[in-house]
């Protein structure tokens, strides 16, 4: 059984979900490019799977040249940032924070 769901789940994350169908128009093909990857675990009687797929970006094919583009996630450019500033700038008061209660204990 667990030998049937691998090949099930493993069949479905191959090229062809990785790679889209090519799309042409005016003599420009573009080919979606995703990254897929799957997983399965079990316990006791029970066995489970699934697939995951992300768009990555797409290739383009033009006069003869081939270009990948990367499709870019706009919120890892902004909140991994703002993350930090925000942990920068909490980091002083979380200290002096920290300070003030360990005093209080050992009065």
């Amino acid at each position: 059984m667990l030998e049937q769901i691998v090949d099930s789940i493993g069949g479905r994350a191959g090229a062809a979900t990785v790679f889209g169908e090519p799309i042409t128009a005016d003599g420009i093909t573009i080919i979606p490019v995703a990254r897929a990857g799957f997983g399965f675990g079990g316990g006791g009687d029970s066995v489970g799977g699934g697939i995951d797929a992300r768009p990555v970006g797409y290739i383009e094919i033009s006069h003869g040249v081939a270009r990948y583009h990367p499709i870019r996630d706009a919120w890892g450019h902004v909140i991994v940032p703002l993350t930090a500033i925000a942990a920068g700038l909490a980091a002083p008061w979380m200290i002096r924070s920290a300070i003030k209660f360990r005093r209080t204990l050992h009065r």
